[in-house]
């Protein structure tokens, strides 16, 4: 069963990068796993990561366990607006990486590291996940920042 679902995904995204390479741009692509989730910026061709981000960085490690009172302010304030919002306000989750919080922070930075290279127009690949939760908190973020898809 579990295979089964894993095969279903994966055919998911299969269709998707394809139809992404057809239309020869810049894709975005997100993985998300238990405890992380990873953004990376894959140029037209597919042949080259041109920039990623995740929650595994030193840097987001630190604003997720800091209760998000770090430097990086446009990912703080997305994360304190979500927490008022959602009436979350709890510091530190067993598994910070693995939050809609984290999400937003990883949008964001990889947004601003799209921007800082030039890229301002992507596709955004789910990689056959739902576009529901840290997925779209992620693409969310990306967004406000800055990023076109």
């Amino acid at each position: 069963m579990k295979d089964d679902q894993k095969n279903k995904r994966l055919q998911r995204a299969k269709q998707t990068r394809k139809r992404i390479a057809e239309q020869s741009v810049v894709r975005l692509c997100v993985h998300r796993s238990n405890c992380h989730i990873y953004a990376s910026l894959i140029s037209a061709d597919g042949t080259k990561v041109l920039s990623s981000a995740s929650t595994v960085e030193p840097e987001v490690r630190k604003m997720l366990s800091d209760g998000i009172h770090s430097a990086h302010s446009s990912a703080t304030d997305l994360i304190q607006e979500g927490a008022e919002a959602t009436g979350n306000t709890t510091k530190t989750p067993k598994r910070p990486g693995g939050t809609v919080h984290g999400a937003k922070i990883v949008g964001t930075r990889i947004a601003e590291r799209a921007l800082q290279a030039g890229i301002n127009k992507v596709a955004f690949d789910r990689s056959g996940y739902a576009y529901h939760g840290r997925v779209k908190e992620l693409a969310e973020a990306a967004r406000q920042a800055g990023l076109q898809f």
